[in-house]
Protein backbone atom coordinates (compact mmCIF):
# COMPACT_ATOMS: atom_id res chain seq x y z
CA UNK A 1 0.00 0.00 0.00
CA UNK A 2 2.83 2.40 0.84
CA UNK A 3 4.52 1.73 -2.51
CA UNK A 4 1.21 2.27 -4.32
CA UNK A 5 0.78 5.65 -2.62
CA UNK A 6 4.33 6.61 -3.55
CA UNK A 7 3.70 5.74 -7.19
CA UNK A 8 0.40 7.67 -7.18
CA UNK A 9 2.31 10.73 -5.97
CA UNK A 10 4.83 10.46 -8.80
CA UNK A 11 7.43 8.17 -7.26
CA UNK A 12 8.90 4.97 -8.68
CA UNK A 13 8.02 1.73 -6.96
CA UNK A 14 10.58 -1.03 -6.48
CA UNK A 15 10.59 -4.44 -4.81
CA UNK A 16 13.90 -4.49 -2.93
CA UNK A 17 16.36 -2.17 -1.16
CA UNK A 18 19.05 -2.99 -3.71
CA UNK A 19 16.78 -1.83 -6.52
CA UNK A 20 15.97 1.37 -4.62
CA UNK A 21 19.67 2.08 -4.08
CA UNK A 22 20.72 1.67 -7.69
CA UNK A 23 21.92 5.03 -9.10
CA UNK A 24 20.64 6.89 -6.01
CA UNK A 25 22.49 9.89 -4.59
CA UNK A 26 20.80 9.30 -1.24
CA UNK A 27 18.73 6.55 0.37
CA UNK A 28 16.45 7.48 3.28
CA UNK A 29 15.67 4.58 5.61
CA UNK A 30 12.77 5.04 8.04
CA UNK A 31 12.10 1.75 9.81
CA UNK A 32 11.46 0.60 13.37
CA UNK A 33 14.83 -0.51 14.70
CA UNK A 34 18.50 -1.29 14.18
CA UNK A 35 17.87 -4.85 13.01
CA UNK A 36 15.64 -3.66 10.17
CA UNK A 37 18.18 -0.97 9.26
CA UNK A 38 20.96 -3.52 9.11
CA UNK A 39 18.83 -5.81 6.93
CA UNK A 40 18.13 -2.95 4.51
CA UNK A 41 21.84 -2.17 4.32
CA UNK A 42 23.56 -5.54 4.36
CA UNK A 43 20.90 -8.23 4.13
CA UNK A 44 19.93 -10.14 0.98
CA UNK A 45 19.32 -7.59 -1.79
CA UNK A 46 20.55 -4.86 0.52
CA UNK A 47 21.25 -1.27 -0.41
CA UNK A 48 24.99 -1.75 0.03
CA UNK A 49 25.03 -4.06 -3.01
CA UNK A 50 24.07 -1.28 -5.42
CA UNK A 51 24.44 2.15 -3.79
CA UNK A 52 26.97 4.14 -5.87
CA UNK A 53 30.30 5.06 -4.34
CA UNK A 54 30.07 8.46 -2.65
CA UNK A 55 26.29 8.23 -2.14
CA UNK A 56 24.76 8.63 1.33
CA UNK A 57 22.58 6.36 3.43
CA UNK A 58 20.34 8.41 5.75
CA UNK A 59 19.41 6.25 8.72
CA UNK A 60 16.33 7.49 10.60
CA UNK A 61 15.46 4.52 12.83
CA UNK A 62 15.73 4.97 16.59
CA UNK A 63 18.60 2.80 17.83
CA UNK A 64 21.43 2.41 20.31
CA UNK A 65 24.21 4.90 19.43
CA UNK A 66 26.79 2.09 19.51
CA UNK A 67 24.88 0.23 16.80
CA UNK A 68 24.67 3.38 14.68
CA UNK A 69 28.43 3.75 14.96
CA UNK A 70 28.98 0.12 13.94
CA UNK A 71 26.70 0.34 10.90
CA UNK A 72 28.34 3.61 9.85
CA UNK A 73 31.83 2.15 10.08
CA UNK A 74 30.79 -0.90 8.07
CA UNK A 75 29.19 1.15 5.29
CA UNK A 76 31.86 3.85 5.15
CA UNK A 77 34.49 1.13 4.65
CA UNK A 78 32.82 0.47 1.27
CA UNK A 79 33.19 4.07 0.08
CA UNK A 80 29.66 5.24 0.87
CA UNK A 81 28.56 7.80 3.46
CA UNK A 82 26.33 7.18 6.49
CA UNK A 83 24.27 9.94 8.11
CA UNK A 84 22.86 9.18 11.54
CA UNK A 85 19.55 11.08 11.33
CA UNK A 86 16.76 10.05 13.72
CA UNK A 87 13.49 11.93 13.30
CA UNK A 88 10.80 13.35 15.56
CA UNK A 89 7.38 14.69 14.76
CA UNK A 90 5.12 11.76 13.95
CA UNK A 91 3.13 10.86 10.87
CA UNK A 92 1.37 14.22 10.49
CA UNK A 93 4.55 16.29 10.43
CA UNK A 94 6.22 13.71 8.22
CA UNK A 95 3.41 14.10 5.68
CA UNK A 96 3.89 17.87 5.76
CA UNK A 97 7.67 17.65 5.32
CA UNK A 98 8.08 19.32 8.72
CA UNK A 99 10.00 16.77 10.77
CA UNK A 100 12.65 17.57 13.32
CA UNK A 101 15.83 15.74 12.28
CA UNK A 102 18.64 15.08 14.76
CA UNK A 103 21.61 14.39 12.52
CA UNK A 104 25.30 13.64 12.88
CA UNK A 105 27.91 12.55 10.39
CA UNK A 106 30.76 13.73 8.22
CA UNK A 107 30.68 16.96 6.23
CA UNK A 108 30.58 14.89 3.06
CA UNK A 109 27.55 12.95 4.33
CA UNK A 110 25.70 16.16 5.17
CA UNK A 111 26.55 17.64 1.76
CA UNK A 112 25.19 14.60 -0.06
CA UNK A 113 22.07 14.47 2.12
CA UNK A 114 21.26 18.19 2.15
CA UNK A 115 18.52 18.23 -0.50
CA UNK A 116 16.65 15.33 1.09
CA UNK A 117 17.05 16.75 4.59
CA UNK A 118 15.72 20.15 3.53
CA UNK A 119 12.70 18.53 1.87
CA UNK A 120 11.79 16.48 4.96
CA UNK A 121 12.50 18.83 7.84
CA UNK A 122 11.21 21.98 9.48
CA UNK A 123 14.12 21.83 11.93
CA UNK A 124 17.47 20.22 11.18
CA UNK A 125 19.95 19.92 14.01
CA UNK A 126 23.54 19.21 12.99
CA UNK A 127 24.85 17.55 16.13
CA UNK A 128 28.38 16.53 15.30
CA UNK A 129 30.67 14.97 12.76
CA UNK A 130 30.40 11.38 14.05
CA UNK A 131 27.49 8.94 13.62
CA UNK A 132 25.98 7.94 16.96
CA UNK A 133 25.56 11.45 18.30
CA UNK A 134 22.22 11.91 16.56
CA UNK A 135 21.07 8.56 17.95
CA UNK A 136 22.10 9.58 21.47
CA UNK A 137 20.12 12.83 21.23
CA UNK A 138 17.07 10.87 20.03
CA UNK A 139 17.30 8.50 22.99
CA UNK A 140 17.20 11.45 25.42
CA UNK A 141 14.07 12.63 23.63
CA UNK A 142 12.55 9.14 23.86
CA UNK A 143 13.32 8.91 27.58
CA UNK A 144 11.32 12.08 28.16
CA UNK A 145 8.56 11.15 25.71
CA UNK A 146 8.00 7.74 27.28
CA UNK A 147 7.97 9.11 30.82
CA UNK A 148 5.58 11.89 29.84
CA UNK A 149 3.14 9.49 28.14
CA UNK A 150 3.16 7.17 31.13
CA UNK A 151 2.68 10.09 33.55
CA UNK A 152 -0.11 11.59 31.45
CA UNK A 153 -1.88 8.22 31.28
CA UNK A 154 -1.54 7.74 35.03
CA UNK A 155 -2.91 11.20 35.73
CA UNK A 156 -5.89 10.85 33.38
CA UNK A 157 -6.87 7.42 34.69
CA UNK A 158 -6.47 8.64 38.28
CA UNK A 159 -8.69 11.64 37.48
CA UNK A 160 -11.36 9.30 36.13
CA UNK A 161 -11.11 7.20 39.30
CA UNK A 162 -11.81 10.38 41.31
CA UNK A 163 -15.02 10.83 39.34
CA UNK A 164 -13.78 13.94 37.57
CA UNK A 165 -14.97 15.01 34.14
CA UNK A 166 -11.84 14.05 32.21
CA UNK A 167 -12.67 16.39 29.32
CA UNK A 168 -12.58 19.23 31.84
CA UNK A 169 -9.37 17.78 33.32
CA UNK A 170 -7.81 17.98 29.86
CA UNK A 171 -8.95 21.60 29.47
CA UNK A 172 -7.57 22.61 32.88
CA UNK A 173 -4.24 20.78 32.64
CA UNK A 174 -3.42 22.02 29.14
CA UNK A 175 -3.76 25.55 30.53
CA UNK A 176 -1.73 24.80 33.65
CA UNK A 177 1.84 24.12 34.73
CA UNK A 178 1.36 20.35 34.75
CA UNK A 179 0.88 20.23 30.99
CA UNK A 180 3.31 18.52 28.63
CA UNK A 181 3.41 18.15 24.86
CA UNK A 182 2.61 14.45 25.27
CA UNK A 183 -0.33 15.12 27.59
CA UNK A 184 -1.76 17.61 25.12
CA UNK A 185 -1.12 15.36 22.10
CA UNK A 186 -2.03 11.90 23.47
CA UNK A 187 -4.84 12.42 25.98
CA UNK A 188 -7.42 13.30 23.28
CA UNK A 189 -7.07 9.65 22.23
CA UNK A 190 -8.26 8.68 25.72
CA UNK A 191 -11.09 11.20 25.63
CA UNK A 192 -12.23 9.79 22.27
CA UNK A 193 -11.73 6.17 23.30
CA UNK A 194 -9.78 5.79 20.06
CA UNK A 195 -6.56 3.78 20.30
CA UNK A 196 -5.85 3.49 16.59
CA UNK A 197 -2.05 3.50 16.62
CA UNK A 198 -0.36 6.79 15.78
CA UNK A 199 2.64 5.52 17.72
CA UNK A 200 2.35 2.06 19.23
CA UNK A 201 2.96 0.87 22.79
CA UNK A 202 5.66 -1.50 21.56
CA UNK A 203 7.70 1.41 20.19
CA UNK A 204 8.27 2.57 23.75
CA UNK A 205 8.87 -0.97 24.98
CA UNK A 206 11.74 -0.93 22.48
CA UNK A 207 13.00 2.60 23.06
CA UNK A 208 12.83 2.63 26.85
CA UNK A 209 14.49 -0.78 26.76
CA UNK A 210 17.38 0.69 24.76
CA UNK A 211 17.67 3.45 27.36
CA UNK A 212 17.94 0.85 30.12
CA UNK A 213 20.70 -0.93 28.19
CA UNK A 214 22.58 2.33 27.63
CA UNK A 215 22.20 3.33 31.28
CA UNK A 216 23.39 -0.05 32.54
CA UNK A 217 26.49 0.17 30.34
CA UNK A 218 27.19 3.69 31.61
CA UNK A 219 26.37 2.69 35.21
CA UNK A 220 23.88 5.57 35.31
CA UNK A 221 20.61 5.23 37.27
CA UNK A 222 17.37 5.91 35.36
CA UNK A 223 14.64 4.86 37.82
CA UNK A 224 11.86 7.07 36.43
CA UNK A 225 12.20 5.75 32.88
CA UNK A 226 12.53 2.22 34.29
CA UNK A 227 9.13 2.61 35.96
CA UNK A 228 7.64 3.95 32.72
CA UNK A 229 9.05 0.95 30.84
CA UNK A 230 7.25 -1.40 33.23
CA UNK A 231 3.92 0.28 32.45
CA UNK A 232 4.49 -0.05 28.70
CA UNK A 233 5.53 -3.69 29.18
CA UNK A 234 2.39 -4.39 31.22
CA UNK A 235 0.22 -2.74 28.58
CA UNK A 236 1.87 -4.75 25.82
CA UNK A 237 1.57 -7.99 27.77
CA UNK A 238 -2.18 -7.34 28.11
CA UNK A 239 -2.51 -7.46 24.32
CA UNK A 240 -2.28 -3.75 23.50
CA UNK A 241 1.27 -3.66 22.14
CA UNK A 242 0.17 -2.64 18.65
CA UNK A 243 -2.37 -0.09 19.90
CA UNK A 244 -1.72 3.60 20.45
CA UNK A 245 0.74 4.34 23.24
CA UNK A 246 -1.97 6.21 25.15
CA UNK A 247 -3.27 2.70 25.90
CA UNK A 248 -1.21 2.89 29.09
CA UNK A 249 -4.22 4.80 30.45
CA UNK A 250 -6.41 1.81 29.58
CA UNK A 251 -4.07 -0.45 31.53
CA UNK A 252 -4.36 1.76 34.61
CA UNK A 253 -8.13 1.81 34.18
CA UNK A 254 -8.46 -1.95 33.82
CA UNK A 255 -6.24 -2.71 36.80
CA UNK A 256 -8.23 -0.34 39.01
CA UNK A 257 -11.73 -0.91 37.68
CA UNK A 258 -11.94 2.65 36.37
CA UNK A 259 -14.27 3.61 33.52
CA UNK A 260 -12.77 5.39 30.50
CA UNK A 261 -14.53 6.37 27.24
CA UNK A 262 -14.91 3.45 24.87
CA UNK A 263 -14.00 0.85 27.49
Amino acid sequence: DAVARLVADGGRGVTSPSEAGREADAVVSVVVNAAQTEAILFGPQGVAETLPKGAVFISSATMDPDVARRLAKQLEATGRHYLDAPISGGAQRAAQGELTILASGSKAAFARARTALDAMSAKLYELGDAPGQGAAFKMINQLLAGVHIAAASEAMAFAAKQGLDIAKVYEVITASAGNSWMFENRMPHVLDGDYTPRSAVDIFVKDLGIIQDMARTAKFPVPVSAAALQMFLMTSAAGMGRDDDASVARMYARVTGTKLPGE
